[in-house]
């Protein structure tokens, strides 16, 4: 399962293109709030309901722990402890992980970037404990995916089916959402 973790506050669009672009692949995929209410609001005052509340996410299936960037929405996913724990164990376990935006943040607040190639919103890479610095719309680099900004979402995305189907595997969406003619 890919976990998708909604805070008040999160960036629309670097949370709900991703989501449809794994649903689209058949990816199996879950977003979570964290704010002890189904119903999130964004940054931008839409309110998006999750599928899970935080307590009821099983981490022992997860594959995937995915962040999405906006503020204060990156901060509030950084000050959850559970949320930090879970993740910083899942990482350790071996499993992947991808923020975009300000929420690679995270990452590099848990140590989870040192020695890694990474990318975020301009401004918040001096966040990035330890990592080096790409500026690429979306970076890879073995479990962990970054990308860095709204304009980076359906890149985000892409990335993510790829990394779970394959080098290429995105192309006939690209194609269909008329993404590969940009």
């Amino acid at each position: 399962m890919i976990y998708v973790f909604l805070a008040t506050g999160f960036e629309d669009i670097e949370a709900i293109a991703p989501v449809d672009i794994m649903r689209r692949a058949g990816l199996p995929v879950q977003t979570v709030s964290i704010t002890g209410n189904k119903i999130v609001q964004s940054a931008h005052g839409v309110g998006i309901m999750a599928d899970l509340l935080l307590p009821d996410v099983d981490f022992g299936e997860a594959e995937m722990l995915v962040l999405p960037g906006g503020l204060p929405g990156s901060t509030n996913l950084d000050a959850c402890q559970p949320l930090t724990k879970a993740i910083k164990q899942h990482f350790e376990e071996g499993g992947a992980i991808a923020a975009i935006c300000a929420a690679p943040l995270v990452f590099g607040h848990l140590g989870l970037l040192e020695g890694r190639r990474a990318t975020c919103y301009p401004g918040v890479d001096s966040k990035l404990k330890g990592a080096t610095y790409t500026a690429a719309l979306v970076e890879q680099d073995g479990n962990i995916i970054t990308g860095k900004g709204p304009a980076a979402a359906f890149e985000f995305g892409y990335t993510i089916v790829d990394y779970f189907l394959g080098e290429g595997a995105s192309m006939p969406l690209r194609q269909g959402m008329i993404y590969a003619e940009l």
